[in-house]
């Protein structure tokens, strides 16, 4: 007999069947265990990587004030000029922002988003001087005059600002009452923007 041919006893099909199982069962119960720790420590780098947002805030209210205005038909010479008319509205936007993180935030400006039917418009807040000047051009205007939130705060860490910021969008009130959402982006220095929403409806005044 050749030594090729030589050897303990065969195993009958049985057992190889047997045999070859257990070892596949062995090597599927490696693959899902490995599997699952491989996962538990991405899911682990994720959480332990996520931070809370360096500035968090809320929108406390929204006013918006349709304005339609005419020149006074005269130049600064006291020369008679063609009337011209315009529509704006004004967004008057209070703020509450406040810092949970362990330096200082520096706000460096803010914008109104208006989602029109022909895709979104927006406006930079004006200056603080700006927005009181508003209400010396139309000594009327029903609006409260509260304290403007200043485009260039610092804000210290742990602490809350709030204040009026204001907008002027140049469309007719039914422009403005055809948007389908609105929102306001809050930009610092250093940092992601702060994107706010408001859950609250929009005063017409």
């Amino acid at each position: 007999m050749s030594l090729l041919q030589q050897g303990g006893p065969d195993l009958d099909d049985a057992a190889k069947g047997e045999s070859f199982t257990k070892g596949t069962s062995h090597v599927v119960i490696a693959a899902v265990v490995a599997t699952i720790l491989v996962s538990v420590a991405i899911a682990a780098y994720i959480i332990a990587g996520q931070k809370p947002p360096a500035v968090t805030g809320e929108v406390l209210s929204v006013i918006a004030h349709p304005l339609h205005a005419e020149t006074s038909g005269f130049d600064a010479s006291g020369a008679v000029i063609p009337t011209e008319s315009f529509d704006q509205v004004y967004v008057f936007t209070q703020v509450r922002l406040h810092n949970q993180s362990q330096g200082p935030m520096f706000l460096s400006n803010m914008m109104t988003n208006a989602t029109l039917p022909d895709g979104i418009h927006s406006s930079y807040a004006a200056s603080s001087s700006d927005y009181d000047r508003i209400f010396l051009a139309y000594p009327g205007i029903p609006v409260p005059h509260n304290k403007a939130l200043p485009l260039d705060a610092t804000i210290a860490p742990g602490e809350t600002v709030e204040g009026t910021v204001v907008s002027a969008f140049k469309l007719t009130r039914q422009e403005w009452d055809a948007r389908k959402d609105l929102s306001f982006t809050f930009a610092f220095r250093y940092q992601p923007n702060l994107v706010l929403t408001p859950h609250l409806a929009v005063i017409d005044q």
